[in-house]
């Protein structure tokens, strides 16, 4: 049944590419959609008959190589490579880091939203922002990591500061699980544990799922800003859209205009 299914998993995905979604000219008319078998044993470097008996559900177990070798001629997203190696039942490895490519169409969306509004990897870095989250979190360029801003940013001050602090352990938690082998977010991570109360909540294991959240922000020359945060997760990037807003007609939302105007 498993092969059965893989077999459809990869005919399915092979036949809704076009040659120009992997790179591959358009050449004469097509009587049947998507690509041909040999064009994705090619892109995969495997044997054309290899491939058909996948497809077939009459091949061999296929090893990592070959399903990552498919994930790539497939041009299969993170979920959908989790999905051809539950089919293959075999455990996929690790991914090697937290992505820090930000989709066209979710770069898009920061500028099209009346809101400031940022994206973070995995490991908490602000990989995009639009010109009014810039203004409203300042120094993001000389520090662009929530983590670190939060736990190694000095004394924390405002409402919504200690909840923020168990959601970023809590995120973290979970990208050290999935990415064990990331340079990048072991260091952050070891750095972080200069912080006291880093050690602290890191103890007790949060749990916190993203969401509504509300708390001050306090902005170097607006002041204290109350401020509602909403998470809008990318999960095929293991990413989040964080949009910043303040209540209508409220002096925070009559600064976070100010700030925009100059933006």
């Amino acid at each position: 049944m498993a092969r059965a299914e893989l077999g459809r998993f990869l005919r399915d995905r092979r036949e809704a590419l076009r040659p120009g979604d992997v790179g591959l000219p358009a050449g004469p008319r097509r009587r049947t959609p998507g690509l041909r078998r040999e064009e994705v044993a090619g892109l995969a470097c495997m044997s054309v008959e290899y491939y058909a008996r996948l497809e077939q559900a009459r091949g061999p177990q296929p090893s990592r190589r070959i399903l990552d070798a498919l994930t790539g001629a497939l041009r299969l997203n993170p979920a959908e490579r989790s999905h051809l190696f539950r089919l293959a039942e075999t455990a996929p490895a690790a991914p090697p880091g937290p992505s820090r490519r930000v989709r066209p169409y979710v770069a898009g969306l920061l500028n099209r939203v009346d809101a400031a509004a940022v994206v973070t990897s995995a490991a908490y870095d602000v990989i995009a922002c639009n010109p009014l989250a810039s203004a409203l979190l300042t120094g993001l360029r000389a520090q662009p990591n929530l983590a670190r801003r939060r736990f190694l940013g000095g004394p924390v001050h405002g409402g919504g500061a200690e909840e923020f602090g168990h959601i970023a352990v809590a995120r973290l938690r979970a990208a050290a699980d999935r990415y064990p082998h990331d340079a990048h977010l072991a260091a952050l991570l070891s750095d972080l544990r200069a912080s006291e109360e880093f050690r602290h909540v890191w103890d007790l294991n949060p749990v916190r799922a993203p969401g509504h959240r509300s708390k001050t922000l306090a902005h170097p020359r607006l002041g204290p800003l109350r401020v509602d945060c909403d998470v809008l997760e990318v999960p095929d990037d293991d990413q989040q859209v964080v949009f910043i807003t303040a209540e209508p007609g409220s002096p925070s939302a009559r600064a976070l205009r100010e700030l925009a105007r100059g933006a």
